[in-house]
């Protein structure tokens, strides 16, 4: 059952965004097609592409049509699908080429890695010791070494060997972040809930797969697995959901983490000074910090660089004086045997201790998910080479001052008591200048992991702004920000305490570590197909380490970090009932949409006047006529002489080419003028144009379009030329709309409608057309019916665009369980309600716009 509402003017909806950038998509090979007898070769969406040879159907775009005509089987020559635009190229449309900057160039980007991406791992000095000692007391010297030791291995093993020389290979095509892993396994298997994928969508030249060795039997077995269990697809979904809830949960803790412990250095230089003052002074901080947010990345980046630079280097500086002073003995715990010593000694305290050592390793998810700004090798070779040896420098360096000097007191403030007094004020200044920088990191990845799920079908839309020409990964979400600003303020000012924010930090992190791991185990088997013994390995080291970890901090949750863990779950309810309801949107439209019998007895006036002009009708369908297309019929008194069905259409890559973004497609027979656009975009893409560009690339490329399938139709290998003996039925016809409503049709308006039968008719509204003859254009010359053609395009053109937005609502059925109609009618629909327009960034004139809404029942 669906219910109708329809609108004019200044009425802006839709479920896909409108974007402009246009290409083209060449396929350099041949296919077989079965031809009808009306001489119209169509394209099915369904086709096979097992085989090059392989014998393809081809009929109208439906997965309904039954068509029963006359068929045979001809050759045509190479496809050229749809749009060419070169001239609207964006720059960064493709993965930006580090290696061919100049050496000036590499030094700003080397600034920008570390002013974005290790921020947060560089600022973990000030509170990791803090946290360990506060949770396991100094009791002696053995009990410093185990704690450093414990830290020197955590930094080898998370961030170093699992993050930087693993996980950073798993990008997808430079994109890091849970949904990135996400994305490429679903590139690999088709394990998206989301039922639009076509099988044109793998011949993207990003699409298509390399892998490093071939196919294993293993590789096959786990495809075809996760492809036929659902259970497996919403247990994949529900992993990838929880790590991205848990990277913006990360992202409201990192900066009340590093801002509170940078503050808190105040009351080591100040002894006046209280901690409800370090927590005002934190607020003013944080809202200073993400006012700023706007300006992007490239430009921050580049100025806190060189801050962040001179705090790698103090800290080196700063370890390496209290190695010289106190003593340099601290080296020993790099002997894993302190570690045993350090539990024998503690045992459950050295175990609460773990969340505090975790603490050194905070950021390494940053390095994943802020991928999508720099390149691999620039991450890997800046922190090998500067970022961790600064780390081991500094915490060697307070270790050392820790073994003279292990009163309590000291040890809560260890970063800032170990500094020497004459160089205080200074590295204080500049660790709130790392802070800051520290806050962006998690924030930026927020951003990034934001967009992915978003463009993959997991979070409402929401105004997304690019702060710089050159790298199109560098974004800003002005909602999400002051949203994580109100939330980080609520968490400062609830939880003052640096090592119960220790403890919510290190559940955050924890969290999605865990699912990075799980998900690169997966890429790993699926996707690199190593050998075995060494995807275990992975597995079972890191899964179980982490475990460890996590039991540690999930002991402490009643403390106070619990608040992370409810926010981590209101996110993550929000992209679940998001990626539900539009996936019982999507599957009611398919089942709603139009019969393609019924559009053919139509005939091609489609029961109703033909005016002049094009009528783009935006929606959600990949294949298909939409059920929305049926209102239009039934409610308005004529529809456009030319319809052009436009899809917006994101698959599982990065980027799609600008050679290939769009596919084009004929629906129904030449003489309907109704047509198919998908326009495919990566969850990387840009798209913001205005509608004139779009409307004029739009006509440019149909144009390309025609004359290319009139080329194909040149090299069919047989050349007879048939002829359509089917006849206009005479008598009344009936259409049936969704809302159950009986209209009666007209007979044919439309002047080049085939009926030899009787002379042409023509509707009052169209421009005359002058055939010579009452023979059927589509059987004449097929030059001269080429030209045809693209003069009635031109003169459709001239009569004016019309956006008609397809808006269709879900609503629960009265007999429903109570969660379902709770989650429908009330969450999603609120959600739905909220989110940004499809056509918010097109600046389309209001009276170029029609809506039509209908309302499906589920």
């Amino acid at each position: 059952m669906a219910e109708e509402n329809f609108g004019t003017g200044s009425s802006v909806g839709g479920g896909s965004e409108i974007n402009g950038r246009l290409a083209s998509m060449d396929s350099v090979e041949s296919r077989w097609v079965f031809q009808d007898d009306d001489d119209s070769v169509m394209d099915d969406d369904d086709e096979d592409e097992e085989d090059d040879g392989a014998l393809h159907r081809t009929a109208m775009d439906s997965e309904d049509d039954d068509d029963n005509a006359e068929q045979r089987l001809i050759r045509t020559g190479p496809r050229i699908d749809s749009f060419d635009v070169e001239a609207l190229e964006i720059p960064g449309a493709q993965r930006n080429d580090y290696e061919d900057f100049s050496v000036g160039r590499k030094i700003i980007i080397a600034f920008q890695t570390l002013g974005i991406v290790f921020g947060d791992v560089g600022t973990s000095p000030l509170y990791a010791f803090d946290v360990m000692f506060t949770k396991a007391p100094i009791n002696g010297k053995e009990d410093v070494l185990g704690a450093l030791s414990l830290v020197l291995y955590t930094l080898i093993l998370i961030p170093l060997i699992k993050y930087v020389l693993v996980v950073l290979w798993a990008n997808d095509d430079g994109e890091g972040g849970t949904f990135a892993l996400y994305s490429l396994i679903c590139r690999h298997a088709k394990v998206s809930l989301l039922p639009n994928q076509l099988p044109s969508d793998a011949r993207i030249s990003s699409f298509r797969l390399k892998v490093p060795s071939p196919e294993l039997e293993r590789s096959l077995k786990i495809k075809e697995r996760l492809e036929t269990s659902q259970t497996l697809k919403k247990l994949l979904l529900i992993l990838v959901l929880a790590g991205t809830s848990m990277v913006i949960a990360d992202g409201v803790v990192t900066p009340a983490m590093s801002v509170m412990s940078a503050v808190g250095g105040l009351k080591v230089g100040v002894a006046a000074i209280e901690q409800e003052q370090v927590v005002m002074i934190s607020v003013a901080f944080l809202v200073i910090l993400f006012s700023v947010q706007k300006f992007g990345t490239s430009k921050v980046g580049l100025g806190v660089g060189p801050a962040l630079f001179l705090w790698f280097c103090s800290l080196a500086g700063i370890g390496i004086y209290n190695l010289v002073k106190y003593d340099s003995s601290v080296v020993r715990a790099f002997n894993p045997v302190h570690i045993y010593y350090f539990f024998k000694r503690n045992s459950s305290k050295a175990w609460r201790a773990l969340g505090g050592c975790l603490l050194c390793a905070t950021g390494s998810e940053a390095m994943f998910a802020d991928l999508c700004y720099f390149s691999v090798r620039s991450i890997q070779l800046t922190f090998v080479f500067l970022v961790l040896p600064c780390l081991l420098l500094g915490y060697l360096g307070q270790a050392a001052y820790l073994m003279e000097n292990h009163a309590a007191d000291v040890a809560e403030q260890a970063f800032f008591s170990s500094v020497p007094s004459s160089a205080f004020w200074p590295v204080f200044l500049i660790a709130n200048i790392a802070a800051l920088i520290a806050s962006r990191a998690m924030t930026t990845a927020t951003f990034s992991c934001i967009k992915q799920s978003t463009a993959l079908g997991c979070f409402p839309r929401l105004k997304i702004i690019h702060t710089s020409r050159k790298f199109m990964g560098q974004i800003y979400i002005p909602v999400i920000n002051w949203f994580l600003l109100v939330v980080c303020l609520v968490f400062v000012c609830s939880i003052s305490s640096i090592t119960e924010m220790g403890n919510a930090y290190g559940i955050a992190e924890l969290g999605v570590m865990m699912m990075t791991t799980v998900l690169v185990t997966i890429v790993m088997l699926l996707i690199w197909q190593i050998n075995i013994i060494v995807v275990l390995s992975f597995a079972v080291i890191f899964l179980g380490i982490e475990l460890i970890f996590f039991s540690s901090v999930l002991a402490l949750v009643g403390d106070g970090s619990w608040i992370i863990l409810v926010f981590a779950a209101i996110m993550f309810f929000i992209m679940y009932i998001w990626n539900y309801g539009s996936k019982l949107k999507y599957e009611t439209e398919v089942k709603k949409k139009l019969s393609m019998d019924l559009m053919r007895e139509l005939g091609p006036n489609l029961g109703t006047i033909r005016a002049p002009g094009i009528g783009l009708l935006y929606n959600e369908l990949v294949k298909g006529v939409p059920a929305i297309f049926g209102h239009f019929l039934t409610t308005l008194p004529a529809i456009h002489s030319m319809i052009i069905f436009v899809c917006i259409k994101y698959v599982p890559v990065p980027v799609v080419p600008q050679s290939e973004r769009f596919l084009f497609r004929r629906v129904c027979p030449k003489g309907y003028h109704i047509f198919r656009c998908i326009a495919r975009y990566g969850y990387k893409d840009v798209r913001k144009e205005n509608h004139q560009t779009f409307e004029q690339l739009l006509i440019e490329s149909l144009e390309k379009f025609i004359r290319r399938e009139a080329q194909e139709r040149s090299l069919e290998s047989d050349g007879d030329d048939d002829t359509d003996s089917e006849e206009e039925n005479a008598c009344t016809r009936v259409l049936i709309a969704p809302n159950g409503s009986v209209y009666s049709l007209g007979l044919p308006l439309l002047a080049d409608f085939r009926d030899t039968s009787k002379p042409i008719s023509e509707a009052s509204t169209s421009e005359e057309v002058k055939l010579g003859t009452s023979a059927d254009p589509t059987t004449s010359d097929p030059e001269l019916s080429l030209e045809r053609e693209l003069s009635f395009i031109h003169k459709a053109k001239e009569s004016g665009m019309v956006y008609l937005l397809g808006h269709g609502d879900i609503r629960a059925r009265k007999d429903s369980w109570f969660i379902k109609k709770l989650v429908i009618n009330y969450f999603y629909a609120f959600l739905r309600k909220n989110c940004r327009r499809g056509v918010a960034n097109l600046s389309v004139p209001h009276s170029h716009l029609m809506q039509v809404g209908m309302t499906y029942m589920v």
